[in-house]
């Protein structure tokens, strides 16, 4: 059963969640494990990081960052990095890990978020 999270909440991941994040995107480690480590550390809305497990398996993740490398910064926070493992594909998985992040984003205080192409 896939479970959702919050890094946050799950400190304890945040080394395994960024390498995960670095060998899916191949965005340098470092800006993974620095946006993660302040996602945990700092009460602010953004940065924001979630996973969806299955038991000790990442089997999909995204991130709420300020801006997603476009020339647009009025539109911020930006979803990125929405992945979801080949094998965990055509469950719904993207679209349950985008509604916790809609309401987690919400009780922040972020009523829109955007994503960049």
């Amino acid at each position: 059963m896939i479970q959702l999270i919050k890094l946050r909440e799950h400190p304890e991941l945040s080394k395994r969640a960024a390498m995960w994040f670095h060998q899916k995107w191949q965005y340098p480690l470092e800006a993974y494990e620095e946006s993660i480590e302040a996602c945990i550390t700092q009460e602010l809305a953004v940065p924001q990081w979630y996973l969806a497990m299955d038991g000790d398996i990442i089997a999909g993740g995204l991130g709420v960052i300020e801006n997603d490398y476009h020339n647009r910064k009025d539109l911020t926070p930006n979803v990125c990095a929405v992945y979801v493992e080949k094998s965990f594909r055509c469950r719904g998985i993207a679209g349950e890990l985008l509604n916790l992040v809609r309401t987690d984003m919400k009780e922040k205080g972020v009523d829109t978020l955007y994503r960049s192409f």
